[in-house]
């Protein structure tokens, strides 16, 4: 069952079945990664194309050793000029790629179980929400100067956190205005919103702004 398509030699019907099988587990990969995700379309079909292209280049430069250092010093000149992705956005290049990389070397079988188990676990710790009660998010809050920051917002932070801490302040525009960047950790993300809309009451309608832990980004 899990023997390899390639076994006895490649044929023409053993290299159609191992694109067939590379285009399906690809959509199917990219469709799997998508669920309840907001993500651009050149990154779901890259997800879809990646297990053919990574199909392809096994299959060329399987037994050959020559080939196989050529391809490698090839792909040492790609240079990715887009920053880092997320876990989720990692996880999925990677089955694409083992995927493609199975079928290069014609185990079709044991391709669809990595993709069945990878997907099943995948929306399992999705739908469960596996991690997002405990994420720690950076929060900064702009307050004018002449406002006392010590234990402002504290009532919000314990209606919609789990956890706050307070990691630095810092003057802004000229001293006028004091920046305070905090830890915190949602009780329930959905409500974030809630939270900036009452903050916002309390600082004058400054900027408030929320983004990942060890890196921000602007609401």
């Amino acid at each position: 069952m899990f023997n390899s398509i390639f076994a006895g030699g490649a044929t023409v019907i053993s290299i159609l079945i191992m694109l067939a099988s590379a285009a399906a587990l690809g959509i199917l990969n990219s469709l799997v990664f998508s669920f309840r995700t907001i993500q651009s379309k050149s990154f779901a079909v890259m997800l879809a194309l990646l297990p053919i292209v990574s199909a392809v280049i096994i299959f060329t430069v399987n037994d050959n050793l020559g080939v196989g250092v050529a391809v490698a010093g090839a792909f040492t000149l790609v240079r990715f000029r887009s920053v880092a992705g997320n876990g989720r956005e990692m996880l999925a290049i990677f089955a694409s790629m083992a995927i493609g990389m199975l079928l290069g070397m014609g185990y079709v079988a044991f391709a669809v179980l990595v993709f069945a188990s990878v997907a099943v676990l995948f929306l399992i710790v999705t739908v469960t929400g596996l991690g997002e009660r405990h994420e720690v998010r950076t929060l900064k809050i702009r307050i004018p100067e002449d406002l006392d920051y010590d234990g402002l917002f504290d009532d919000v932070f314990d209606r919609y956190t789990t956890m706050h801490q307070l990691e630095k302040v810092r003057t802004v525009n000229m001293g006028t205005m004091y920046e305070l960047t905090y830890s915190v950790s949602f009780r329930d993300l959905s409500k974030s919103k809630q939270m900036i809309d009452e903050i916002r009451v309390r600082n004058g309608n400054l900027n408030v702004s929320i983004g990942s832990y060890g890196e921000h980004e602007s609401i």
